[in-house]
C-alpha cells in the first residue's frame, strides 16, 4: 500500500493510537515495537476493540482486510505525517532547546490560540513518536501549528525538521543536557542548531534570544530574524519578582511572615509591545526569555496586546514544572520534571534570591536559613557527570539554607556536609519527619529519580 493509499484511509479515520490500552472505535492502530515491547503482537486486539484498521510490520497469524502489512510501521507513521504536513499551508513553529521548550510551547500556545486556531504537541509529545503523532492531530481547520522538539543527539532535529517542515523556529537556550549523547557542548550547539540549518536552507524565520551569544552566532545567515531580550533586541523586557497576591500570615518565632503563595515573575515589556506588566504565574527569572518570546510571536501573527498579556497570566504550570504547592504549612517549588547543569543551577540562584517578606517588612532574599533545597540527581552527563554534580554541590556551598537533601545518582559518589538520601522515596520519608513548618522548599531532580514521590 502506498502511502497516498493510506492516507485516504486516514482522512477517514482521522484518530491514531499506538496503545490499544487508549484505544477507541474508529481509531487505526500502529503497531510501533522498541526494546521491551512489540505493537504488531496486539493487532489482532486492536482490531477486536474496534480499530478501523492495524498498521503491522509483521506478518500476522490470520489474515483480515483490515491489517495493512508495511515494511517499517515507524517510518510510515512519519511519512504518512509528511504527506499530511504537505497538505498544510499554515506557519509551523518549531520549538526545541536544553530547558524551558513545553513551558514556551504552552506560552505560546496559550498567546496563540486566543486569536487562532492552533494546534500544539500534547505534554511531552516531543520525539520520533510523538512528533509525527502531533502533525497528523492538526486538522484542516488550523490556522497555526507548535511543535515541541526534544533531542538527545545529533541529527535528530534535523531528522524531526524533515518532515515537520517548520517555517519558524525558536531555540529557547543552549545548555548542559544530554552531553552523554550529545558528545559534551559543543555537540549540543550543533544538535539543536540543525533547527536553524533548516530554517536556514529554506528561507525561514527564527526568533533569536539576544541575550545569548550562542544563538545570535548561530543563527547567523537565516533570512528572517526576529530578536527579542533584555535590551538590543525588537522585543524586549526585563523580569522583577513580587510576592503573589494574598494576606500574609503572622510570623512563627524566628520566622519570616509568610505570603500565602508563593512569589511570582512579573515581566516589564519595554519595547516592542504595548502589553504593559506581565502577572505571570511561573517562578523564576530564568522564565524570562519564555515570556519575551511568547510576546514576540504573538506580535508576529497579530494577536492584540491586551489578548497576549491575559494568555500569559492565565497560563498556570503543570505536570511538576515549577508547580506552586501549599503543604504541611510550607511553600514548596516542585520542578522535578527534569534537570540538568544548566537548569539546576538557574534553578537555584532564583531559589537564592526568592523575596520573602520579613516580620519588619524588609525583603530578604538572603534569608536563606528559611529555605530548604531537596536535589535530585541529574542524568544523560556522561563523563562528565561527576564534576557537574561537584559543581553544583560548589553553588549550594555559597549559601547558607536551613537544610540540603541531595537525592541518589552521582551525589551518592561525593563527599558533602549534607543529608544524602538513596531514592526520594527516604527523602520524602525523611521530610514527613522532621516536621517543617513556614518553610520555602525547592525540589528539583531528572526524571528517572522522581522526585515529586518525595512529597506523596
Amino acid at each position: 500500500m502506498t502511502i497516498e493509499q493510506l492516507y485516504e484511509i486516514y482522512l477517514r479515520h482521522p484518530s491514531i493510537q499506538t496503545d490499544t490500552r487508549l484505544l477507541r472505535p474508529g481509531d487505526l492502530f500502529f503497531a510501533l515495537k522498541g526494546p521491551n515491547f512489540n505493537g504488531n503482537a496486539f493487532a489482532a486486539r486492536a482490531l477486536e476493540l474496534g480499530a478501523a484498521y492495524a498498521i503491522l510490520d509483521e506478518t500476522p497469524a490470520l489474515a483480515a482486510d483490515q491489517l495493512i502489512l508495511v515494511p517499517d510501521v515507524l517510518d510510515t507513521l512519519q511519512q504518512l505525517a509528511l504527506h499530511h504536513r504537505r497538505k498544510l499551508d499554515i506557519p509551523f513553529i518549531a520549538i526545541t532547546g536544553s530547558n524551558g521548550k513545553t513551558t514556551t510551547k504552552e506560552l505560546i500556545h496559550a498567546v496563540l490560540s486566543s486569536t487562532f486556531t492552533t494546534y500544539t504537541t500534547r505534554g511531552n509529545l516531543n520525539n520520533h513518536i510523538g512528533i509525527p503523532l502531533t502533525l497528523l492531530a492538526v486538522r484542516p481547520d488550523a490556522q497555526l501549528a507548535v511543535i515541541e522538539m526534544g533531542a538527545n543527539h545529533q541529527k535528530e532535529i534535523e531528522g524531526y525538521c524533515a518532515y515537520t517542515l517548520p517555517t519558524h523556529g525558536i531555540i529557547t537556550n543552549i545548555g548542559k543536557a544530554h552531553l552523554e549523547g550529545f558528545g559534551g557542548i559543543e555537540g549540543v550547539r550543533k544538535g539543536k542548531g540543525e533547527l536553524y540549518d533548516f530554517l536556514r536552507a529554506h528561507s525561514g524565520t527564527a526568533f533569536v534570544l539576544t541575550d545569548s551569544p550562542d544563538l545570535m552566532t548561530m543563527s547567523r545567515g537565516i533570512p528572517q530574524i526576529i530578536t527579542y531580550g533584555t535590551q538590543n533586541a525588537n522585543f524586549t523586557g526585563i523580569a522583577e519578582q513580587h510576592a503573589a497576591a494574598g494576606s500574609e500570615r503572622p510570623a512563627a518565632a524566628g520566622r519570616p511572615t509568610a505570603p500565602s503563595t508563593e512569589t511570582f515573575l512579573h515581566v516589564d515589556i519595554t519595547g516592542g509591545a504595548a502589553t504593559g506588566t506581565i502577572k505571570t504565574q511561573l517562578v523564576g527569572d530564568y522564565n524570562l526569555p519564555n515570556v519575551l518570546v511568547a510576546v514576540a510571536v504573538g506580535k508576529q501573527f497579530g494577536v492584540p496586546d491586551d489578548k497576549i498579556r491575559e494568555s500569559i497570566e492565565a497560563y498556570t504550570p503543570s505536570n511538576s514544572r515549577s508547580q506552586l504547592i501549599e503543604k504541611d504549612g510550607n511553600h514548596i517549588i516542585l520542578d522535578a520534571y527534569n534537570a540538568n547543569p544548566s537548569s539546576m543551577r538557574a534553578a537555584i540562584e532564583n531559589f537564592a534570591r526568592l523575596p520573602i517578606t520579613t516580620p519588619d517588612h524588609a525583603t530578604a532574599g538572603a534569608s536563606l536559613d528559611h529555605k530548604v533545597l531537596i536535589l535530585g540527581a541529574m542524568a544523560e552527563l556522561g563523563s562528565e557527570s561527576l564534576a557537574e554534580h561537584q559543581a553544583i554541590i560548589d553553588l549550594i556551598a555559597q549559601y547558607s539554607w536551613q537544610q540540603v537533601v541531595l537525592v541518589g545518582g552521582d551525589f551518592r559518589k561525593l563527599s558533602h556536609p549534607y543529608l544524602s538520601f538513596a531514592n526520594s522515596k527516604e527523602a520524602g520519608h525523611w521530610l514527613r519527619g522532621v516536621g517543617l513548618k513556614g518553610s520555602y522548599l525547592l525540589i528539583k531532580g531528572s526524571r528517572s529519580i522522581k522526585m515529586e514521590e518525595v512529597l506523596s
